[in-house]
């Protein structure tokens, strides 16, 4: 017998309830991992906007080799972590709880898990410039200037 359950796909494809987008995000925890190729912090964010996906709660990785602090350096820059501590070189894992900023995520699979990519960030200032270009750009819509 076959049944067929509308949304199961959808269900599958994002495990943490979220699509691939842009998100206004609260930093809810930092914890940093050694790995002796890649270390990272286990980041995990809390939705607050679009409204809803509110509450919900994202889960992703910075590495913190030489390759990739690049990315861990704009992140920090547009979450607004105190640029001291940057210039110091100093990660406070308690300093990053509270921070706000935008994420862009998208998901991949590896190896049947599904992993979320924090592929860009922009300050939380910008949200509703972002999101509103986002949703024009979704709904096939042109802004013209």
């Amino acid at each position: 017998m076959k049944r067929r359950i509308q949304g199961l796909h959808e269900a599958a494809q994002w495990a943490d309830g979220v699509p691939d987008g842009l998100f206004l995000l609260r930093v809810e925890r930092a914890q940093y991992h050694w790995h002796a190729q890649k270390p990272f912090y286990a980041m995990r964010l809390s939705v607050l906007e679009p409204s809803q996906f509110a509450g919900h709660i994202i889960s992703g990785r910075l590495y913190c080799t030489a390759k990739a602090l690049w990315k861990m350096s704009w992140f920090l820059r547009d979450f607004g972590y105190d640029t001291e501590l940057i210039d110091r070189d100093e990660i406070d894992e308690k300093a990053l709880v509270g921070l706000c900023g935008i994420v862009k995520i998208s998901h991949t699979t590896h190896n049947g898990a599904i992993l979320i990519n924090l592929d860009g960030f922009a300050p939380p200032c910008q949200w509703q410039e972002m999101s509103t270009a986002a949703s024009n750009k979704a709904d096939g819509s042109q802004v013209v200037g």
